[in-house]
């Protein structure tokens, strides 16, 4: 079988190839480099804004990018509302446009005044159910739903109204009503802990809603925090749906409060909410489940709040070369626990020993 290609023509590849490796390198190094005042320009340009500022009513979802630019927006700004937009998003408050990437409070309170939601735009809600509203197979229409929303009574407002008004879906309404009836809402943080109330309905309720003036019933004795469960726990003003949740799980992994002033490290528990907390609980130190620090389990320990994972370690290396420990100062000398960390964990600690006659030391 003959040569596919002859010796010319391979000597002529070979000297191409070097050739050609060549005037790449030198295009490359030819290549202008990113000129970083150039950057900076373009993204000056991106954040200036227009000197003629011309504010005039707009509806954000149908408003085109030289009205909001003539609005006094950036070009990233009015870029980004296009953007929020075109991803799906329908403004049906004025507050929806609050929520656009780069939006901050005062360019918000900026355009407030001018913002318009249009009929097609605004929450929906049903006609009334006659022949005239009605149609033709025998669907009953919805009409637009203008929110000059009035002041209304958290504690007496109803699922029909909830639906009528847009705020809430069918079983959204049921639920909220469901759940005020059973434990009450007493301010705004523990509306917004409700899982189903979502930023736009906590707008809603923030500027509109009107709550029954309810302090806590002095007379009654403190809730014991060690054995509360979640039903006494939200009966407590100031705990919400969640923090109740949130509570449970910490007094879990802690094995129990020692202080009530340990609620405050539960994640969720307000500075606001803590103050109203403080005064209707109490803690029994006695509740409390302790570690047996020589002998407990490795997964017994983790997960402790008192014990850190770099903490954690160095007892178990410590523990396992030494045996164990007799008390919280041989631990602070030996520096597995500074001395305000045995502190916090003293309560929680015991500290076992053979049975035979050697003891920790």
């Amino acid at each position: 079988m003959g040569k596919l290609f002859s010796d010319r023509e391979i000597r002529g590849v070979i000297y191409l190839l070097p050739l050609a490796g060549l005037f790449v390198v030198g295009a490359l190094l030819v290549r202008p480099a990113a000129d970083p005042a150039a950057a900076a320009d373009i993204e000056r340009r991106l954040e200036e804004r227009t000197d003629s500022v011309v504010p005039a009513p707009f509806d954000p979802n149908t408003v085109d990018y030289e009205t909001l630019r003539r609005l006094g927006l950036s070009k990233r700004e009015a870029v980004s509302l296009l953007k929020y937009r075109a991803a799906g998003k329908v403004f049906r408050i004025p507050e929806d446009v609050a929520l656009c990437y780069g939006f901050s409070d005062s360019l918000y309170r900026r355009l407030a005044p001018y913002i318009r939601i249009g009929r097609a735009y605004a929450f929906e809600r049903r006609s009334d159910a006659d022949s005239a509203g009605r149609g033709r197979q025998g669907k009953i229409r919805t009409e637009p739903l203008r929110l000059p929303l009035e002041p209304f009574g958290i504690d007496t407002v109803g699922v029909a109204w909830l639906r009528a008004t847009g705020i809430f879906t069918k079983r959204q309404a049921e639920a909220f009503v469901r759940w005020r009836n059973l434990a009450g809402l007493r301010d705004m943080e523990e509306v917004r802990e409700l899982r189903y109330v979502s930023d736009s309905a906590a707008c809603i309720f923030a500027r509109y809603a009107l709550f029954p003036a309810r302090e806590p019933d002095r007379t009654v004795e403190p809730l014991e925090l060690n054995r509360a469960d979640s039903a006494a726990l939200r009966a407590v003003y100031g705990i919400g749906e969640k923090t109740v949740t949130a509570i449970l799980a910490y007094r879990e992994r802690l094995g129990g409060f020692h202080r009530v002033e340990q609620l405050a490290e539960v994640p969720g528990v307000t500075e606001a909410n803590y103050e109203k907390i403080l005064q209707q609980i109490c803690c029994d130190s006695c509740e409390i489940r302790k570690i047996d620090i020589n002998f407990a389990a490795p997964n017994e320990l983790r997960g402790h709040p008192y014990l850190p994972p770099r903490t954690l370690r160095k007892l178990l290396k410590t523990r396992q070369l030494k045996g164990g420990w007799s008390t919280l100062g041989e631990m602070i000398d030996d520096r597995i626990l500074t001395a305000e960390e045995a502190a916090r964990l003293a309560p929680y600690l015991r500290f076992g020993v053979r049975n035979d006659e050697n003891t920790f030391r």
